[in-house]
């Protein structure tokens, strides 16, 4: 948080890493992806470097529950770091903001401008989201769910810059 509270802004999203599970494994199914796999958390700062990854939670579980479980909203909010999210946050109190509500046609001129803006912020930890499954490792997971948050942490580490 440190780091993050230096930057004007930052931008949180949710990814879906897949995984090889049977289908006994229930926690692990994602209804939207219709897949086995594991949601990760991502911080990335206004230019769209990654600067934070999550421990990885079944794919079962929503975005808002994942960044309420690891603590990001309060910890954003307590840093008083204002934060760009997807609609998938709706309802994240704090700093951290979403688009306006509604269709695209029933929206006014003026919310489709901060809808429009907001989607060009959210672009870039889209970005960041493709620099982390750039990793031919984290594409399809083959190993023990208990390594993915090693896997990504190590990711993560190999990709930031070192502070020397």
């Amino acid at each position: 948080m440190r780091t993050a509270s230096a930057k004007a802004y930052l931008i949180l999203d949710g990814t879906f890493l897949p995984i090889d599970r049977i289908a006994a494994d229930r926690p692990f199914r994602s209804g939207k992806h219709k897949k086995h796999g594991m949601n990760v958390q991502v911080l990335a700062d206004p230019f769209g470097r990654l600067l934070w990854a999550s421990p990885a939670l079944p794919g079962a579980v929503h975005d808002i529950r994942a960044a309420r479980e690891h603590g990001i909203v309060d910890a954003l909010a307590e840093a008083d770091t204002p934060c760009r999210a997807d609609k998938a946050y709706r309802g994240a109190s704090g700093t951290v903001r979403t688009p306006c509500r509604g269709r695209w046609d029933t929206l006014s001129a003026g919310r489709q401008a901060v809808n429009r803006s907001h989607a060009r912020i959210r672009a870039l930890v889209e970005q960041a989201v493709a620099t982390l499954k750039s990793w031919r490792l984290l594409r399809k997971l083959r190993c023990s769910t208990t390594r993915i948050t090693s896997l990504v942490q190590a990711v993560l580490t190999l990709h930031l810059p070192s502070s020397e």
